[in-house]
């Protein structure tokens, strides 16, 4: 936030700016992703982000979730915030049944205030992440004696409820742990493939030219003069 306070500043700067900066946040896909949306933001908006839902959707990187999020609490647009929480408390507080994911946009949308639609967003996200979690903890939970499935009784609705969110697998020896040391690793600056190999210790060949050539293939990485380096 302190190097590109603005859509147009973060659009100015060369890609290898921003990725430096998005070391320790997780995939760097979405850091490239970032990038192209501050062009398309100063190229198409004046610089300005959109408040509409559809036209935040266009945007490189931006799903669902994050374009009815930037609507509801950065413009107060009265739309659904839909994720992993909130699905547990439709699921199991309103619905006492399996949501599928259609089901639980329809049913947050239908909850949805005209006024106060980022307050109330914001208290849904809540109950799923304080109280109505994977393992939840209903003897405090506001809502307790309001829930369908406390009520009710019977199985527990909320697993893979609005598939809004997928499993991952183990990140230590991931294909995403290696590319983020390559990054790490570029960082510092440009590298040979056997300085790189250096650098990074033992790595199964295969998998090593895989990764290279999938930063490659994202945009994130270039082959120049021998040497790869973060994209600009």
């Amino acid at each position: 936030m302190a190097d590109f306070p603005t859509p147009t500043s973060c659009a100015q700067a060369p890609l290898d700016d921003v990725l430096r900066d998005w070391r320790g946040l997780g995939y760097h896909r979405r850091a490239k992703a970032l990038h192209d949306t501050a062009r398309v933001l100063r190229d198409r908006y004046d610089g300005a982000v959109p408040r509409d839902v559809e036209l935040l959707r266009q945007l490189p990187g931006v799903g669902e979730y994050t374009a009815a999020a930037v609507a509801c609490f950065a413009y107060a647009e009265p739309v659904a915030v839909l994720d992993t929480n909130v699905g547990r408390v439709l699921a199991r507080a309103l619905a006492n049944r399996k949501l599928a994911r259609a089901e639980a946009r329809e049913l947050a949308s239908a909850l949805v205030p005209r006024s106060g639609a980022a307050a109330f967003n914001q208290a849904m996200l809540d109950l799923g992440a304080q109280f109505c979690r994977a393992r939840p903890n209903c003897a405090p939970c506001p809502v307790v004696g309001r829930c369908r499935w406390r009520r009710e009784g019977g199985a527990d609705p909320a697993p893979t409820s609005a598939a809004v969110s997928r499993p991952q697998s183990p990140f230590v020896g991931s294909r995403r742990q290696l590319r983020g040391r390559v990054l790490d690793v570029l960082r510092d600056g440009p590298a040979t493939r056997r300085r790189l190999r250096e650098r990074l210790g033992s790595v199964d060949p295969g998998r090593y030219d895989e990764v290279l050539d999938a930063l490659s293939r994202d945009g994130l990485v270039t082959f120049v003069g021998g040497r790869y380096a973060l994209a600009r």
